[in-house]
């Protein structure tokens, strides 16, 4: 008698957090074996900057956490907080990560950070693709236009990214274990 075992693979749902103070990129990507995605939401978070930073930051936290509620993310990926030159832009940046990071906390969701290039050599090939370069491949990994700020684009691709790179890591541990 010959006994089959069916395992059903259960999509990941991925809440990806493109931190910013102004536009905050929001996506929820979902994906098992393969490299099949399916976007489940993309969108920014606006704050006013006229608001005082508390303000700004309870905002962020509380779209985060509308997200998480409508769609039950399993795990947070966040894009690490990377310097040009504007430093003010930075300090609002690293302020929304962190309050990204603590609201992940808070659900009880395993956190991954990845830098800018990590994102875009997952989605596109290459760590030094520009903005319009990252949109086209994730418009075509997810078979739908993005509308919108390049915020809600690198969301998805953080979300992808991380996906990407679970399932790889997922099979390497398979392989070390047979």
């Amino acid at each position: 008698m010959i006994s089959l075992a069916v395992t059903l693979v259960q999509d990941m749902r991925v809440l990806a957090i493109d931190p910013g103070l102004t536009r905050c990129g929001i996506a929820v990507v979902a994906g098992g074996a393969g490299r099949q995605v399916k976007l489940l939401f993309a969108g920014t978070i606006r704050t006013d900057a006229d608001l005082e930073l508390g303000k700004r930051l309870e905002a962020v936290e509380q779209g985060i956490l509308e997200v998480a509620d409508n769609f039950s993310p399993e795990v947070l990926a966040i894009e690490q907080v990377f310097s040009q030159h504007n430093v003010m832009t930075v300090i609002g940046t690293a302020q929304s990560a962190g309050v990204a990071a603590l609201t992940g906390a808070k659900l009880g969701l395993p956190t991954s950070f990845y830098t800018p290039s990590e994102v875009k050599a997952a989605v596109s090939g290459n760590g030094r693709a520009d903005k319009q370069q990252v949109a086209t491949m994730v418009s075509r990994i997810v078979s739908q236009d993005l509308p919108g700020p390049a915020d809600l684009t690198d969301a998805v691709a953080l979300g992808v990214c991380h996906l990407w790179r679970s399932s790889i890591a997922n099979k390497q541990g398979d392989e070390r274990s047979a």
